[in-house]
């Protein structure tokens, strides 16, 4: 049965829906579902006037999915359900007969059957999964945006195309980034996928070039993340990557800046779900590249995709092994598994780039669809690099090999005892206090570009929030060491050298939720926030700032969009739901030069072999 957080519920527990129907009851007692499912589902029974206890519960559990990232949930899939229940549900939880289950969600007047059933039910049966019908309606506009763009012929390749694209990646080996620009130009919709350090940044900044050239100029080119972190980082790549290019490059291209996908669809007070362009008021934009793809949720992108302009061209950038979005959804990864619906891109590049193109095979087919991968890495050290492949591809033995092999960009600490030990995390320690000790120096002498590069020498992430293995107690630690090592004695919230962590969007000294920066010595006696680019940092006095953490750790989610010189990952207990394959591959590729796992074999055997399972339909054909 699944372990609640704070121990079992007892009798008068906020957690516990005590009023509801026997088979609620059982269910979120076992832990199945919690309170407020079943509070939801009772109150869309009585709007429906549905009071079977079998189809309340599978209502219970697809808002159970929802919360979890999944659209939708299968009732036949059964052994997946018992997987997330742990051990599964238990006797006193058992679930409905399934026949008899699915015959009576099929017949309630609270769920809509098929993509043609009514249009005022809030649950919809489609192909064996259950939605909330708000969520398959984002489902449905994104699976129709997305074949429409794929379907949509273009113009025939410009007549330079192919000399441009070989102008802006003249390597043999860019032969990747080549097909993706003249993908981009030929296509409606790109998805350039690939793991960090295989240059999707760099073909991103090469592509608006490329575009201009053969399309523009003039243009009109957008760039957007999920985050106001990603984008700074989206923002500092491509200006960087610019400025290697040639002037007239650089002049047709100017300088796009990056921002959230919220602020591209314009904030509309008081709401987060509505924006002011929509698919009645298009955005202006020729081109709109979004990066950190993995992170937008279901919902967002439908906005994104309904807000296009029909004619202009969305490339989607990120890496689908990555932790996807903490609200519903998957689409980066979805869009990547489809199975091909169009093979426009190899019919339209085969003349213009006949060399880079596969002449058959699976290569090919993984450019169908307007998918292109970057494999060659350029980044990482070579254990790293071997690390987060063998993670990625779910080879436990490979995994465990590379942490174990003595190399000096990849360590394994496999505590002695049940917990890491002072012995245990000494490495950790050396690491986080070094890293300390430089921002605290940057910060005194005032120097705001050496303590935010400093701030990123080290970072400690970890899966959870609370608990022993969580970022509250890690942190904490972390504050400890460097106080005692470096002889500081911090009096009140604002002292030099404190690394932060902005936990909210302020658009008002334009900084967003992710954010870090450090507070420096201003020069006058009193402390500054320096946050974002070293070379263009955001300089905030401590009144003014948003909600903020320390962040002497963070949890690998909040890292997503970020890179560390040396990255330590302290692991939770085997059985952790958090403790997944996308969790750990995703905190190995934060680091560029060493990576520290500490945690058991279990652990890691535990996070390799454990895919996270979102349950969607957009993969599946309609």
């Amino acid at each position: 049965m699944r372990e609640w957080a704070g121990g079992p519920p007892t009798d008068g527990d906020a957690r516990l829906a005590i009023r509801a129907p026997d088979l609620l009851r059982r269910h979120n007692t076992a832990g199945t579902v919690s309170a407020a499912d079943v509070h939801v589902a009772r109150r869309l029974g009585r709007l429906t006037g549905e009071a079977d206890e079998r189809v309340l519960l599978a209502v219970a559990l697809a808002v159970r999915a929802v919360r979890g990232g999944s659209v939708c949930v299968r009732l036949d899939e059964l052994d997946a359900l018992a997987a997330e229940w742990d051990a599964g549900p238990g006797p006193a939880a058992e679930l409905p007969e399934p026949d008899a289950w699915h015959a009576a969600v099929t017949t309630s007047p609270l769920v809509a059957v098929g993509v043609d059933g009514p249009a005022d039910r809030p649950a919809r049966w489609v192909d064996g999964r259950l939605y909330l019908d708000r969520y398959w309606r984002d489902e449905q506009l994104v699976r129709r945006e997305v074949d429409a763009r794929l379907a949509a012929p273009l113009a025939a390749p410009p007549p330079r195309l192919g000399e441009t694209v070989r102008r802006l990646f003249p390597a043999p080996a860019d032969a990747r980034q080549r097909l993706a620009t003249a993908a981009a130009v030929t296509s409606r919709l790109t998805v350039l996928t690939g793991g960090p350090g295989t240059g999707k940044t760099t073909t991103v900044a090469r592509m608006l070039a490329a575009l201009q050239a053969t399309v523009g100029p003039g243009l009109r080119t957008a760039l957007a993340a999920p985050t106001g972190k990603a984008a700074a980082r989206l923002h500092e790549s491509v200006r960087a990557e610019l400025a290697r290019l040639g002037p007239a490059d650089q002049a047709a291209v100017g300088s796009p800046e990056a921002m959230t996908i919220h602020r591209l669809l314009g904030w509309r007070p008081g709401s987060s779900t509505r924006f002011r362009h929509h698919a009645r008021h298009h955005l202006p934009h020729d081109v709109v590249v979004v990066d950190e793809t993995s992170m937008v949720s279901l919902p967002l992108m439908a906005r994104l995709l309904e807000a296009l302009r029909p004619d202009a061209r969305l490339v989607l950038v990120g890496d689908p092994d990555q932790l996807a979005s903490v609200e519903a959804g998957a689409v980066l990864g979805d869009l990547v598994a489809r199975p091909a619906v169009a093979d426009a891109l190899p019919g339209a590049l085969r003349a213009v780039l006949p060399g880079d193109l596969p002449a058959d095979g699976p290569a090919l087919g993984a450019l169908r669809n307007g998918v292109v991968r970057l494999e060659t890495v350029h980044r990482f050290e070579a254990g790293i690099a071997a690390l987060a492949e063998a993670v990625r591809a779910g080879d436990v033995d490979a995994a465990l090999g590379v942490l174990r092999a003595g190399l000096p960009d990849v360590e394994l600490v496999e505590p002695r005892g049940e917990w890491p030990s002072d012995a245990d995390v000494a490495g950790l320690r050396a690491d986080a206090v070094a890293a300390g000790e430089r921002v605290l120096a940057a910060a005194r002498a005032g120097d705001e570009r050496a303590a935010l590069a400093a701030l990123e020498e080290h970072r400690l992430l970890l899966a959870h929030r609370r608990g022993p293995a969580g970022v509250a107690h890690w942190a904490e630690q972390v504050e400890d060491w460097v106080t005692e090592a470096a002889h500081l004695t911090p009096e009140g919230p604002w002292y030099l050298g404190r690394p932060l962590l902005v936990t909210a969007n302020d658009r008002g000294t334009g900084l967003y939720n992710g954010d870090t920066g450090v507070l420096v010595a201003d020069g006058a006696g009193g402390v500054v926030a320096v946050l974002g680019d070293p070379d263009e940092p955001v300089r905030v006095r401590p009144h003014r700032l948003p909600p903020v953490e320390t962040v002497h750790a963070m949890t690998v989610h909040r890292a997503q969009g970020s890179q560390f010189a040396t990255v330590s990952l302290v692991l939770p207990e085997p059985a952790s739901p958090l403790l997944t394959r996308e969790l750990l591959y995703t905190a190995v590729t934060r680091a560029r030069r060493k990576v520290r796992v500490v945690g058991s074999e279990e652990a890691v055997r535990a996070a390799v072999a454990r895919p996270v399972r979102r349950a969607s339909g957009l993969m599946h054909p309609q």
